[in-house]
């Protein structure tokens, strides 16, 4: 009976039924008048809650998060940070370095194919929200490498190449898994895919939603899917590119 209800309601299919249409539209883009007076108590309290939950988060992380996923790892340094608990799926061997913080959810999973996948992650690195990091090998991420959110990081496809040994839910073959390396100082934009086998280089940038099939050279640029170097090179002592002539 209150499914029709609603039904006729949002219908209006008689006088009674537009008016609690009407006045349930109005409730809905309605707001509590809040005199100016009020402004600086009601703006407290809209600090308060912000310094209140990330209280109640270091709190959690510093005496369950933190501790926990410390103890999944072979080694973390100093100062390392997180905001939720990164979830590893698998028997991946963690080294965490210095510095390392997990600006969200990190995922980390691993196979059945080798012994020990390692996953190394260097010193001064920052992961964003949501980053996916897949591992049947080895993936390493060096010093000062900043991983925006969203970004997944596979050293395999995950299955194998042959359709026949797809449809038998087989893992892919040793010869198809290739560690990936993503250098030391290289900026990994939202969204990006890094696909197996490719090394990222020093200092590089891959823009947002890119997909990195091949290598990426140091210090350049690289956007698109595939991605390809759009700049060759960011190095401050780069020769500057020539000037445009001026019109008359």
């Amino acid at each position: 009976m209150l499914e029709q209800f609603v039904l006729k309601m949002k219908r209006g299919d008689n006088a009674f039924y537009r008016f609690l249409r009407r006045t349930s539209k109005a409730l809905l883009h309605s707001h509590l008048p809040l005199p100016r007076l009020l402004f600086p108590v009601f703006r407290t309290f809209y600090t308060l809650h912000f310094g209140v939950r990330d209280a109640l988060r270091w709190t959690i992380n510093y005496f369950y998060r933190e501790p926990l996923f410390r103890t999944r790892c072979e080694a973390i340094g100093k100062d390392f940070h997180l905001w939720l608990m990164p979830e590893v799926a698998g028997h991946t061997r963690i080294f965490i370095g210095d510095r390392v913080s997990f600006f969200g959810f990190v995922g980390i999973t691993s196979g059945r194919i080798f012994d020990n996948p390692r996953l190394v992650i260097g010193n001064g690195v920052d992961l964003g929200h949501n980053v996916t990091i897949v591992v049947n090998k080895e993936v390493i991420i060096e010093d000062g490498v900043k991983i925006a959110s969203g970004v997944r990081i596979m050293d395999n496809d995950g299955h194998p190449r042959d359709p026949e040994l797809r449809a038998q839910n087989l893992p892919p073959a040793e010869a198809e898994i290739k560690p990936v390396r993503i250098g030391r100082g290289a900026w990994i934009g939202q969204n990006v895919f890094i696909l197996k086998g490719v090394t990222i280089g020093e200092g590089a940038t891959v823009g947002v939603n890119s997909v990195v099939v091949n290598d990426i050279p140091a210090f350049s640029v690289a956007i698109g899917n595939p991605a390809r170097v759009v700049v060759k090179s960011v190095r401050k002592d780069a020769p500057a590119p020539a000037a445009a002539p001026v019109s008359s």
